[in-house]
């Protein structure tokens, strides 16, 4: 039996409380043509897990499992994050919290463009990446997770552009297109973006 098979007609719980992460995985999912039904976990009342792993790898596996037990079904998570090398990866897999407060876009952006400053001399080109981690299991206990990543590379700006997407979007530069992560259209950013990546290894694998 193929995944594809295995998933047809299933209930697939989505181990995520982020709006703006809620809202690409619904374009996303509805791209995999699969008759699978997405419930995105606090329809079932779950919280969000304690992310206590020291990778994107073992938070997406931590958060899969904790919605997989809490509703009895399977679950995917998705664990992402920037990572920006000349700070020692930093923001990585505290990219939601790296101001303190979880979920705060400004302050996290503010955050990220002062601790820049220092680097940014004679206008020196600072290289990024956003990371994803897809961890679907078909139960809580499940010993074979399905784990995929997509990696997209850019460069951070020194100030903010664009109104599109969330969290360091306006900061996420694209060269190849001159243009930042918060200036692409939702269905262009999902072509490319490290999520989307994600996703299309996510499809492949299940299709197989």
């Amino acid at each position: 039996m193929t995944y594809s098979a295995l998933w047809s007609g299933s209930e697939l719980v989505l181990a995520s409380n982020n709006k703006g992460k809620l809202a690409e995985f619904e374009l996303l999912f509805s791209e995999l043509n699969l008759a699978t039904k997405i419930i995105p976990q606090g329809q079932l009342g779950i919280d969000d897990a304690v992310e206590d792993g020291l990778s994107f790898i073992e938070n997406a596996i931590i958060k899969a499992r904790h919605a997989a037990r809490q509703s009895g079904k399977a679950a995917i998570a998705d664990d992402s994050g920037l990572v920006v090398p000349i700070l020692n990866n930093a923001p990585g897999i505290y990219s939601a919290r790296y101001a303190g407060e979880h979920g705060n876009d400004a302050a996290n952006n503010q955050k990220l463009l002062q601790d820049l400053l220092a680097y940014r001399q004679n206008e020196q080109t600072i290289q990024g990446m956003f990371v994803c981690v897809l961890a679907l299991v078909r139960h809580a206990d499940d010993p074979l997770p399905i784990v995929v990543e997509g990696i997209w590379q850019g460069e951070i700006l020194p100030e903010l552009r664009g109104e599109q997407g969330f969290g360091y979007d306006p900061l996420f530069w694209l060269p190849e297109l001159n243009c930042s992560s918060a200036e692409m259209a939702k269905i262009e950013k999902n072509k490319i973006s490290h999520r989307g990546q994600a996703m299309q290894k996510l499809r492949a694998y299940l299709s197989s």
